[in-house]
């Protein structure tokens, strides 16, 4: 969640912070703030609400002038959103400034430890905790003190740190919540995600945890938690800046919803080659597959969906057991894991907490981890045994859409990839399902095609309190994102269900006018789909049918509305139904006024559990 920005060079810091941070609104966050050192001494301002209100009390920074400081927007997590507890906060003499993501699960012991020793808190915050402790601990030397803080507190936390007394560095430290240097000619960075730097510079470092990095004008030092010095090769940010704006679009959700068939086509083509698919960042090898016999797939939201895709296509093309777990479920159900077991890791960041403590429990047990993520060098990335990047680029809305679709990619590469090693299809079969891998990208842009038919629709029923998903066999699971995706940006009360479960209770909520999209891509499954959709429209429902083009006439005559999609094998048909729908929930929002790019009480990356 939150956002950290800082900045030491020869410009004004507080404009940079201040652009950074807009770059970060994204993420979510209820309030901001900056902390700028400059001759007179350290100074805060901060306040809750949007960025737009520290701009305007900053008349956009121009009101504080120093060239070094820390930025934040903040995530409420302990104390009210306010401007007290807002960040950065400072230490009881004013000599540190924090600013913090994450969460100091053991902040209370902390707090109380210094309290009994005469120090006075301002704020309800477990950031203040670790200004606090700084100012404790220091005897002159800033390093010796984070050391010290760091080996007291427990849970995660990327920090960034200035000192009155060392007015021309700046201080970063993390553990389980990402955090990145930029390094420019002459100026240094420190930003939770690449975007809110990227104006500035391509070259970073990625902190790996308990590493402390520590900014100068000329350059940055790394440290290991001993505070032995590091030697940490930059990488180079390859995409452009103009990938992380909107290009012309209204929302960066709409962009991103456009750019999936390109997105899918970088994830997919350079994986398959002479007709074949080649994962060669993949050290799994046919004696390692042969050898597994239970495959977990474990991930939170959007990508757990893709999970429940992905057990359908597994179990399919592999014949082997397939589970799909919540991460923030998996390790506190006692999983059963061993050697013979591949768990599989999807999170777009990397950096999902809930994930991450999923894929640590799983290395503990000695199962075999693979990685889908998006993030270059993140956590989960570094971590895991292998790693399948889906190169989709960056995603700025909240409410995930390309990611969604690429994750979906790689599903389909490594499960057809096992198979081929396994044996469980045929030449034949394993040509049929290459080539219309391949074929994804071009056929979403047809799926993507019908714009202006699913706008209409949503003209239609904006306004409606509460909507209805379902579907049988991967429609089920593509309804769950779809289900998802309307109710993050547009707020209307959504749930999706299977088809045969209908008579089991759902029903019961239908009534006249009530709004039910039907999705009946999975061919064999049609008739009981139409017989699941004549039992709602009985009720007084109003349905979006959905289904391939070889089935448009016979639900013209079961649905209210129907929309086609291109039809591709039956454990791909998510990545062509949940298009028009990801549209569906676009327009809609959009009809409503809604804040898409941001929705309420919602972040990008969950870096807390």
């Amino acid at each position: 969640m939150c956002g950290i920005v800082g900045y030491i060079g020869g410009e004004q810091a507080a404009p940079v912070l201040l652009e950074g941070l807009s770059k970060l609104e994204y993420r979510g966050y209820d309030s901001a703030g900056v902390a700028v050192y400059n001759e007179s001494g350290m100074h805060v301002v901060k306040s809750k609400g949007r960025l737009a209100v520290l701009e305007g009390i900053l008349d956009k920074g121009e009101k504080l002038p120093g060239t070094v400081g820390i930025g934040h927007t903040r995530w409420a997590t302990h104390g009210a959103p306010s401007d007290v507890n807002s960040h950065p906060q400072v230490s009881d003499d004013g000599l540190f400034a924090v600013v913090h993501n994450g969460i100091i699960e053991n902040y209370m012991q902390l707090k109380e430890h210094l309290m009994r020793r005469g120090v006075e808190f301002v704020s309800d915050t477990d950031t203040e905790v670790v200004a606090q402790m700084l100012e404790h601990y220091y005897r002159g030397d800033v390093l010796a003190a984070i050391r010290q803080v760091t080996q007291r507190v427990e849970g995660s936390y990327a920090l960034g740190i200035i000192c009155a007394d060392c007015p021309e560095k700046v201080f970063a430290v993390r553990k389980d919540s990402p955090l990145i240097v930029g390094l420019s000619e002459g100026q240094n960075f420190i930003a939770s995600d690449v975007t809110a730097i990227l104006a500035h510079t391509r070259e970073i470092v990625r902190l790996r945890d308990r590493e402390i990095a520590v900014l100068t004008r000329e350059g940055a030092e790394f440290y290991d938690e001993e505070l032995e010095p590091l030697e940490k090769p930059a990488e180079t940010i390859e995409w452009d800046v103009a990938a992380a704006e909107k290009g012309g679009y209204e929302h960066f959700m709409m962009k991103e919803i456009c750019e999936q068939p390109e997105a899918l086509l970088k994830t997919i083509s350079p994986r398959i080659k002479n007709g074949r698919i080649v994962l060669d960042d993949l050290k799994l090898t046919r004696a390692d597959i042969e050898k597994i016999s239970r495959v977990y797939i474990v991930a939170c939201g959007t990508s757990y969906h893709v999970g429940a895709v992905a057990k359908y296509a597994f179990e399919k093309l592999l014949r082997m057991p397939i589970e799909t777990d919540v991460a923030s479920e998996f390790r506190y159900r006692d999983p059963i894991l061993d050697d013979k077991t591949l768990v599989i890791i999807i999170s777009q960041s990397g950096e999902t907490a809930d994930t991450l403590a999923a894929l640590r429990e799983a290395r503990r047990q000695g199962a075999r981890t693979l990685a889908i993520v998006n993030v270059v060098g993140s956590t989960i990335a570094n971590e895991a045994d292998d790693v399948l990047y889906t190169w989709a680029g960056p995603e700025i809305a909240v409410a995930s859409t390309k990611a969604y679709s690429t994750q979906l990619a790689v599903i389909y590469l490594i499960a057809l990839y096992m198979a081929r090693e396994l044996g469980t299809l045929t030449e034949q079969e394993l040509e049929e399902y290459t080539k219309a891998l391949e074929k994804l990208p071009e056929l979403a842009e047809a799926a993507l095609s019908g714009r202006e038919t699913i706008q209409y629709f949503a003209s239609q029923y904006f306004n409606a309190k509460d909507m209805y998903f379902i579907g049988r066999n991967v429609d089920y699971a593509a309804s769950l994102e779809a289900s998802l995706k309307l109710k993050e940006i547009s707020y209307i009360h959504s749930e999706a269900y299977t088809g045969g479960e209908l008579k089991h209770g759902p029903i019961s909520l239908i009534e006249e006018g009530t709004l039910v999209i039907a999705l009946c891509t999975c061919g064999r499954l049609f008739g009981k789909m139409a017989a699941n959709i004549r039992e709602v429209k009985a009720r007084g429902a109003v349905v979006l049918g959905l289904c391939t083009e070889e089935f448009a006439g016979e639900m013209k005559g079961v649905a209210d509305w129907q929309f086609c999609v291109p039809k591709v094998p039956n454990f791909m048909l998510p990545s062509m139904s949940i298009l028009p729908l990801q549209l569906f929930a676009y327009y809609v929002a959009s009809m409503k006024g809604c804040d898409i790019d941001k929705p309420r009480n919602l972040a990008k990356s969950v870096t807390v559990e």
